[in-house]
């Protein structure tokens, strides 16, 4: 019999985990800065090769290779960690990409409003039906989108890359559900990676920067070498995290790394903010403090519906 007492400490600690994982995804900047000169597509090329090398690890010290030879013998889980890996190829190059290139409060952006683009996912992708508070958020995080790019100039092609990218990747992570666990994902993603990594890494040893592994000082090596452990931590610990704790908590955590990230790019790197953009910013939080609320009030509502009579 489960007793409150570890019931409690279950979500505590999954609460811990997801903490954990937010607040690495948001110093990943700052890392990634650390990094100059190494450019954003040798980065990522590291980063998947890297990671792949972690997770064999991994798997080796933790014996999951029996778990990841079951995954490979189903040709549908093949398929979906390929498209997975595709995906979150394309959100870590456009996020570092952004990164490198003075854009840190744009990638913020993009994870603002993500939890409402997994909203609309879940409408039009799994036919779910939503509150009409949610109907509210997302029309107006679609209005500071339009802020954006008439009245600010720009469009926000990194936050939109973003936020549809990890979207559809959150949309094909839960279809995957239970039957692929956290370290065999993410050692199938990062192998289906292998030849895209490859052939950057080709392409940059032909410019004339060429390969910057090894060539700026150990330190700079150290920190690169680190770049599949920079990668899957998070991952690995968000994985832990889902599994203790609702997806409510998970919904009001995931805001950490947005934040962080626009306090870097704003305070520490002095990033331009016009007015225009925080006014599409301001509209965003506006509907993120929408969203919230209707969360925790449906939140609420299913505690009390599920609350068992005491006898």
């Amino acid at each position: 019999m489960v007793t409150s007492e570890a019931t409690s400490a279950t979500r505590t600690t999954g609460a811990l985990y997801a903490i954990a994982a937010y607040l690495l995804w948001g110093l990943l900047p700052l890392y990634f800065l650390l990094l100059t000169p190494t450019g954003p597509w040798e980065l990522v090329a590291w980063r998947v090769v890297l990671s792949l090398v972690f997770c064999v690890v991994l798997l080796t010290v933790t014996r999951g290779w029996k778990a990841l030879g079951a995954i490979i013998r189903r040709p549908q889980l093949l398929a979906l960690t390929a498209l997975a890996g595709v995906l979150i190829y394309v959100n870590w190059q456009v996020f570092v990409i952004g990164t490198l290139n003075g854009h840190v409060v744009e990638t913020s952006l993009g994870y603002f409003i993500n939890p409402i683009t997994t909203v609309l996912l879940g409408v039009f992708v799994l036919r779910e039906r939503i509150r009409v508070a949610q109907w509210v958020a997302i029309g107006i995080a679609a209005i500071a989108v339009v802020v954006i790019i008439v009245v600010y100039g720009s469009f926000p092609w990194i936050a939109l890359s973003l936020t549809a990218s990890f979207g559809v990747y959150g949309l094909i992570k839960k279809k995957i559900g239970p039957a692929v666990d956290a370290v065999s994902g993410l050692t199938l993603e990062s192998f289906w990676l292998i030849p895209i990594a490859v052939v950057q890494l080709i392409l940059v040893a032909t410019t004339p920067e060429g390969i910057t592994m090894g060539q700026n000082g150990a330190w700079h090596a150290v920190l690169l070498a680190f770049a599949g452990v920079a990668t899957a931590v998070p991952l690995l610990l968000f994985a832990a995290g889902t599994r203790r704790i609702d997806l409510t908590l998970i919904g009001m955590i995931q805001f950490i790394t947005p934040i962080m990230q626009f306090l870097l790019g704003v305070v520490v790197l002095g990033e331009a903010m016009p007015p225009a953009r925080w006014a599409g910013f301001t509209l965003v939080w506006i509907a993120i403090a929408v969203f919230v609320v209707d969360m925790l009030l449906a939140s609420r509502r299913g505690r009390r519906v599920e609350r068992p009579e005491l006898v």
